[in-house]
């Protein structure tokens, strides 16, 4: 029994419960699409007269700016770069202390090497972008600026 039960709690972890949360995802977006389709099928209803683009785009958040999206990519740059960091710390501490297993150790050589690449990834992206898309970030600041004015 204790074998079962050491291979489903790993199976649930690793299969279902990521297949639950893009289930779950999902269904909420797809949710709130019908909510939008009721409510622009209501007003047509109502008010044959209505400009349905101007209500689809008053329903619809607004979209992130390229300088927001570029500014969230160096954020989770620096938070990944930052846990990857910390994750080696404390394995090199544990390494020099003796205290931990050496298959404990590998994991977290390789768990802390693989979050601190993905985050230096995530910060040269940031830099790339910065530089290719600076002229297309002034256009859309100056289209911001003139809309608001």
């Amino acid at each position: 029994m204790e074998e079962i039960s050491g291979i489903l709690v790993p199976i649930s972890v690793v299969v279902v419960l990521p297949v639950l949360i893009v289930y779950f995802i999902l269904k909420n977006k797809t949710n709130l699409e019908n909510n939008r389709k009721e409510i622009v099928l209501a007003a047509l209803e109502k008010n044959a007269d209505i400009d349905i683009e101007s209500l689809v785009r008053q329903m619809n958040p607004p979209e992130k700016l390229l300088k927001e999206k570029l500014l969230q990519t160096f954020r989770i740059g620096c938070v990944l770069t930052f846990v990857g960091a910390a994750v080696l710390l404390v394995v090199a501490i544990a390494c020099f202390a003796g205290g931990a297993e050496p298959i404990d150790l590998d994991f977290g050589i390789l768990g802390g090497f693989v979050v601190f690449g993905i985050g230096i990834a995530y910060l040269i992206s940031y830099r790339v972008g910065k530089r290719m898309l600076a002229k297309e970030m002034e256009a859309e600041e100056a289209r911001k600026e003139n809309g608001e004015r």
